[in-house]
């Protein structure tokens, strides 16, 4: 089969960035962008993609939903012994990523994430719908299991064991706060031109720049 990868391509001219544009601080720049984005019908605006690292460099990326802006940071939820959840134990640097295909637009975050306190997961844990509750207690994210079967087995086994009682947080499950070094707003432009505005922490404070595209 011929893709045709190379030949594929197109020309952004939905609109530009300028440094006028840009809010006093990115996250509040993160929030305007986030509302065009769901006001433009992208679909989950709010997915992200969340790379990690083990401490010797190894990668790893995903998609995972963002599920709040917070004491200035970007919050999602995970099983805590999943891959990123170890990986983030071992080495909290990591990355986000927006994908706006739709505006030509993405943001890149580079951070620190900080394990979120048990009274935040909690809260969150029970506005969750019944099911995924459930669902947070039947799968062991990222283990190794036998089949679909034993996944369905497990749930089953999660819905009677909880049946007519509110479903607590599993002692595995919870959540962090990516707290942004820099965060970059990439608008696409035509002939490859792009606009990417960065703003990076500096003395607790935000300066912005720049980059080539």
């Amino acid at each position: 089969m011929d893709l045709d990868l190379a030949a594929r391509r197109e020309d952004y001219a939905r609109g530009g960035l300028s440094e006028a544009d840009l809010a006093a601080d990115p996250v509040t720049m993160f929030e305007r962008w986030y509302a065009e984005a769901a006001a433009a019908g992208v679909h989950e605006p709010n997915a992200m993609v969340v790379a990690t690292a083990t401490p010797d460099g190894v990668p790893s990326s995903r998609f995972v939903l963002l599920k709040g802006l917070s004491d200035g940071g970007f919050v999602f939820y995970t099983n805590l012994g999943s891959r990123k959840g170890h990986e983030l134990a071992a080495n909290p640097r990591c990355a986000l990523l927006f994908p706006w295909h739709v505006l030509e637009r993405q943001v890149r975050v580079d951070g620190v994430a900080e394990p979120l306190p048990r009274t935040e997961v909690e809260a969150y844990f029970a506005s969750r719908p019944r099911g995924s509750q459930l669902g947070a207690w039947a799968s062991h994210q990222s283990t190794v299991v036998s089949g679909r079967d034993e996944l369905e087995a497990a749930y089953d086994d999660a819905a009677a064991r909880f049946d007519g009682a509110d479903v607590p947080v599993p002692d595995e499950w919870g959540g962090f706060r990516v707290l942004p070094e820099t965060v970059e707003f990439w608008q696409g432009r035509t002939g490859r031109m792009h606009d990417r505005l960065v703003y990076r922490r500096v003395d607790g404070g935000w300066v912005t720049e720049r980059l080539a595209p």
